[in-house]
């Protein structure tokens, strides 16, 4: 069923750039849906877009069954220096004035989720990068949504620890039953990731491939190195080139 859908969405800042659009997509539930593109395409405004967090200048979006609960994973993990792992997480709890006890316990259980039980005392300082992402992904887990924004959030991160946070996503995607909208430059993730990969042009971002695969993911480094792997990567490649060739 379809979740979200984006018809000749466009948005163009006060500047007078045009950072996306025309662009239509629809996102149907339980997806895992990479948008892959060049730097500068709209990517991030086209995320943005789908959270609210912008409105578009032209073009419908439309929630068939209902917006759903919205979490959003930024590319920083934008903790606060000041509070704990807990008080991080507990965050939307509070805003939505809820018990402070049962937001304590929620933001426990969601930093376990995401292997950080045990951290719960500790300030951001006192973490490595990898650790205030997960951090970061608790707090965009904690309310319990049903749609989860990712913003390039493994980009900054050196590959084993980008590789382990990947498997990780995919388990906590497979075990929420989430609809997940990731942004990445990477081929090799967004491959290893989706079920789908929207492929945008250069800016303004317009969609100009999509690419499904059988495989459902799973959580499996032996993946990356198999021929199946490597040929999937390719289609991905090539369409990444065609799109930035239509561009040009």
């Amino acid at each position: 069923m379809t979740l979200i859908a984006l018809q000749g969405v466009e948005r163009v800042f006060n500047n007078g750039v045009k950072a996306v659009g025309p662009l239509s997509l629809e996102i149907r539930e339980g997806e895992f849906v990479s948008l892959l593109g060049p730097s500068g395409c709209g990517k991030s405004t086209a995320l943005r877009l789908i959270a609210g967090l912008l409105e578009p200048t032209a073009g419908e979006m439309s929630w068939p069954q209902g917006k759903p609960r919205i979490g959003f994973v930024f590319q920083d993990p934008t903790l606060m220096p000041w509070a704990t792992a807990r008080d991080n997480v507990r965050l939307p709890l509070d805003l939505a004035r809820g018990p402070r006890a049962e937001a304590n316990s929620d933001a426990d259980a969601a930093l376990a989720r995401v292997g950080l039980a045990g951290f719960e005392a500790a300030y951001p300082r006192e973490l490595s990068g990898g650790m205030k992402m997960r951090v970061s992904i608790a707090r965009a887990l904690v309310a319990n949504p049903k749609l989860l924004l990712m913003d390039e959030p493994f980009a900054a991160l050196d590959e084993m620890t980008r590789q382990e946070l990947n498997d990780d996503l995919i388990k906590l995607w497979r075990a929420d039953g989430l609809t997940i909208i990731f942004v990445t430059h990477s081929v090799y993730e967004s491959t290893y990731l989706s079920t789908r990969i929207a492929v945008l042009t250069q800016r303004p971002g317009r969609l100009a491939a999509e690419i499904e695969f059988q495989r459902t993911p799973l959580p499996d480094h032996a993946y990356r190195f198999t021929s199946e792997f490597g040929a999937n990567a390719n289609r991905v490649t090539a369409a990444l080139h065609q799109a930035m060739a239509k561009a040009a």
